[in-house]
């Protein structure tokens, strides 16, 4: 089954087309801050699709004038429009839509800022665009959203999950490679966290294309392996895959920094959207990881003759695209 796998990679990250920006961490953004007991400042920010802003649109409640805001204003990442807005009642209780977002598959995090009550953290989903302001929000509401845009994050950022891939072809011990995808993450925390609190400032262009370096690095580790020798990766998987995993932190930060981290609840912010890389690392290794059992119960098929083919393909497969966004990174400085 790890032949199937490893045939299976190599097609799609052959033929697949490989994306410009491969960290998808880009939701839309809707920050109300109040400034009186009756007016609020609003923040709008609406990803980019294509040159053009995403179709979708906040609504605030009927109570409010206006309701929407002018049309956005391109910053060179997003949409972005704000406002300030008069509402006869209360906001806190009332309930806000994202129109179109259930055609998209993005979500929009919501920060609500009140004066006189802790700040909330929300999130609007394609299944759920409405959303109700809470009267008595609390620090849950900040760790269950960050925490699933963390986990959301891994599984849609291509570079992540090919260098997650890289290293379940390299490292067979599972205990091993659990230790290796642990000490990537808690590396990934460290930077995270630096750059997001503004503490460590690197460009974000070479960033990404030292990523795509340490995914080829990887790939060639792939087709230097030789049975009965072990490559640097293999035998420290969890010191290369640290050193690596201080890199790939630095590659998401500057989009975590625009969506912003709640004032009141930071190290929460932060703690849950690790565990979300951290829980989305690990369900894609046990994903492969089930799919070889499983494949190995219903066929008994294994195969020693076309693991090494098997592997060369990948390893090239692997390395092909890690040109390509590298290649690509470069020629955007």
């Amino acid at each position: 089954m790890r032949v199937l796998i490893c045939l299976m990679m190599a097609i799609w990250l052959t033929f697949a087309p490989k994306p410009g920006n491969t960290h998808a961490l880009d939701p839309g953004y809707l920050d109300l801050r109040q400034l009186t007991q009756n007016t609020w400042q609003v923040l709008w920010r609406v990803p980019d699709v294509n040159g053009q802003p995403m179709r979708i649109d906040a609504s605030l409640p009927m109570v409010c004038t206006p309701a929407q805001g002018p049309q956005p204003i391109f910053d060179s990442v997003a949409w972005v429009t704000s406002w300030v807005t008069l509402c006869k009642t209360d906001l806190m209780g009332h309930p806000i839509t994202i129109k179109g977002l259930e055609g998209q598959n993005n979500d929009v995090l919501l920060r609500v800022q009140p004066l006189k009550s802790a700040i909330a953290t929300l999130r609007f989903t394609p299944a759920e665009p409405t959303v109700l302001l809470p009267q008595n929000p609390n620090t849950w509401s900040v760790f269950t959203n960050y925490f699933w845009l963390g986990f959301e994050h891994i599984l849609e950022g291509w570079d992540h999950l090919l260098f997650v891939f890289a290293l379940f072809i390299l490292v067979r011990n599972p205990w091993r490679l659990v230790g290796a995808v642990t000490a990537f993450t808690v590396a990934h925390s460290v930077t995270l966290a630096l750059a997001t609190l503004g503490v460590l400032r690197v460009p974000a262009a070479p960033v990404e294309a030292i990523i795509a370096l340490s995914i080829l690095f990887l790939a060639l580790e792939i087709l230097k392996h030789r049975d009965g020798q072990f490559r640097l990766s293999e035998q420290y998987p969890w010191i290369v895959c640290f050193c690596f995993g201080l890199l790939h932190g630095l590659g998401f930060a500057g989009a975590l920094s625009e969506i912003g981290l709640p004032s009141q609840d930071i190290p929460a912010a932060l703690l849950a959207f690790n565990l979300g890389v951290e829980a989305g690392q690990l369900i894609f290794v046990t994903s492969l990881s089930l799919g070889i059992y499983l494949w190995r119960q219903v066929t008994r098929f294994e195969s020693s003759q076309l693991i090494g083919p098997a592997r060369s393909i990948t390893g090239y497969a692997i390395g092909c695209v890690s040109v390509y966004w590298l290649v690509e990174r470069v020629s955007g400085f």
